[in-house]
Formats: structure tokens, C-alpha cells, sequence
């Protein structure tokens, strides 16, 4: 998968699919067995400690709970400032003046800078954990499940948030989210995971309203609706069997096992993903052919019932 520059790639899945261990991978917090990371036209995967640590001002994170993500003990102004100095920085009135732009930045009050993490109300120690991300200056910011914590109303002003930071700032952001709505809101492309393989990706509004994998399907059809009447018009064959618990590699697809369109093939050879439009992949023996008489609500999935 690619996140272009200035644009924001999604990446969805359900729990158990993989989505935190790719995000791991691209920091460099577990080490890469199979295939490659790139960054910036080189590829960085195999990259020595130390110059894999210099890339951490252009690689940065914001996690789920912003509580366990800051140093209870260590002011704002402290968790700033400590990424600035290890980079090397060490002027003082050079460190004060950008954590206060950038807490500005975020809509937190540069006066605020003494206080710790209790302090703060969780909307908040999400803007101050994206500050902390931004403070390097970074070109790609993976946000894992980033508003996924947070109530509806704060959620919408996160994700304002980060389309005026990326505005402003040119950043490329991989969208780590279980969360179909917000990523129809929020990303420019979208790629959907399961257990550890690409099912398909493309145009978010595009994958969204017309699904091309049964298990994209499956996961659209899943999201709660706040309308009654389309959620009771939504249909979905039920799956065969149970999740399985991923024993190791098989020969066929992984998600043939729970597919209620699989055939015999599906079980044996493991589909590539193939081009079915421009900018859009699938990874299925049975597209278009299970497409037929499946549909999607798109009522389901307007941003504007959801944010």
C-alpha cells in the first residue's frame, strides 16, 4: 500500500487484523520479516538503528488513549519539548517559542504549558498528543484509532483538526480506524485488512459505495445506522462459519473460510490483488460475479448523519 504525499489513506479492519503491527512496522518498533517499507523514494526497512532513529522527526504517532500516551509526571511543556531536544535542539528560547506555536496551533492555550496530563479533559490530551506529534516538523503522522476514544462531538472537532494541520502543513496521514463512517470522512483512499492481507483498496467513496470484496461488504453492512428504516432494508448473507483463529499461512484466501460466496477455489489458490479500475485493487476469484444482487445503503454512510 502507498499513502501519497498531502493525502490521507486509510486503513481498515477489525480487531486481530493487523492494522497497529503495520503502523509498528513503518515507526520501526518491530522488525520486518517479510517485504519492504519506503519512505521518500528509499527504503528504510533494513536501515542501521541509528540512522533509522534520525528518521523519527519525519515519522510520528498519535495513539488511542492520550492518557497512557503521555508521562503523567511531565508537564506539557516537558512532553513538547523532549522530542525537540532529542533531535538536538537545545536553545531554550527556541524550544519555548515552538512548543507555544504549536500548542496554539492545536487550540490549547500556550499559558496551559505547566500543567500535567490529569489536568485535562481527553479532547484536549488528543490535541496536546497531536502537538507533540507536529512539534518535529514530521511529513508522515499514522494516527492508530487516534478519535476512536473520544465522544461524537469531540471526534468531529479532532478530524477538523487534522484537515486544517494537514492543510497547512502538507502532511500525509496513514488513518488507522475499525470506524467505516469516519474514514468515508475523512480519507482519500482506503485500504481494508484482514488478518494480515489486503483484501481490496482504492477511492474511499468509491469502496465504500460500491464494495468489491465480500468482506468489505461485510464490514459496511456491520456499521450501526442511526436510521431504522435502512438499517432493516440492509441485507447480508451470514457468514458460514465463525472467525477462525489464524493458525498460520493457507493456500487459499483467508477469508474464504467465513465467505458465503466462496467456491472450491477460493479454498485452494490464494487470490492476488488485481486492478478493476483505475487506482482500485481487489484480491478475489469471485468479482465481479458475487457483486450481482448485492447492494449497498448509501444513506448508511453520509458523514453528515454520522459527524
Amino acid at each position: 500500500m502507498t499513502v501519497e504525499r498531502g493525502r490521507t489513506t486509510g486503513l481498515v479492519g477489525e480487531s486481530g487484523a493487523g492494522k497497529s503491527t503495520l503502523a509498528k512496522v513503518v515507526l520501526g518498533l518491530v522488525p520486518v520479516v517479510e517485504g519492504t517499507v519506503g519512505f521518500d523514494g528509499a527504503e528504510i526497512s533494513g536501515l542501521p538503528a541509528v540512522r533509522r532513529r534520525a528518521l523519527g522527526a519525519r515519522l510520528q504517532a498519535v495513539y488511542q488513549d492520550p492518557l497512557s500516551s503521555l508521562n503523567p509526571s511531565y508537564s506539557v511543556f516537558w512532553s513538547l519539548a523532549e522530542p525537540l531536544r532529542a533531535r538536538g535542539i537545545s536553545d531554550r528560547s527556541e524550544i519555548a517559542a515552538r512548543v507555544g506555536a504549536t500548542l496554539e496551533a492545536v487550540g490549547i492555550e500556550s499559558d496551559s504549558r505547566d500543567r500535567r496530563p490529569h489536568e485535562f479533559s481527553g479532547g484536549q490530551l488528543q490535541r496536546i498528543c497531536i502537538a507533540r506529534a507536529i512539534i518535529t516538523s514530521p511529513e508522515l503522522v499514522i494516527l492508530d484509532e487516534a478519535v476512536s476514544a473520544l465522544d461524537l462531538s469531540v471526534q468531529a472537532q479532532i478530524l477538523n483538526l487534522l484537515r486544517d494541520l494537514q492543510a497547512q502543513r502538507s502532511l500525509s496521514y496513514l488513518f488507522i480506524s475499525h470506524d467505516i463512517a469516519v474514514v468515508r470522512h475523512c480519507c482519500h483512499d482506503v485500504t481494508v485488512l484482514y488478518q494480515g492481507q489486503v483484501m481490496e483498496a482504492g477511492d474511499t467513496v468509491e469502496v465504500t459505495d460500491s464494495p468489491a470484496h465480500p468482506y468489505t461488504h461485510a464490514l459496511l453492512q456491520a456499521s450501526p445506522v442511526a436510521n431504522p428504516v435502512a438499517q432493516r432494508k440492509r441485507q447480508l448473507p451470514a457468514p458460514t462459519v465463525a472467525a477462525p483463529v489464524p493458525t498460520g499461512r493457507s493456500s487459499g484466501c483467508v477469508y474464504a473460510p467465513r465467505c458465503p460466496f466462496a467456491v472450491p477455489e477460493c479454498h485452494r489458490r490464494r487470490p492476488q490483488l488485481r486492478e478493476i479500475a483505475a487506482g482500485r485493487t481487489v484480491a478475489c476469484h469471485r468479482y465481479p460475479e458475487w457483486t450481482e444482487g448485492s447492494t449497498t445503503s448509501r444513506v448508511a454512510y453520509t458523514p453528515a448523519q454520522r459527524l
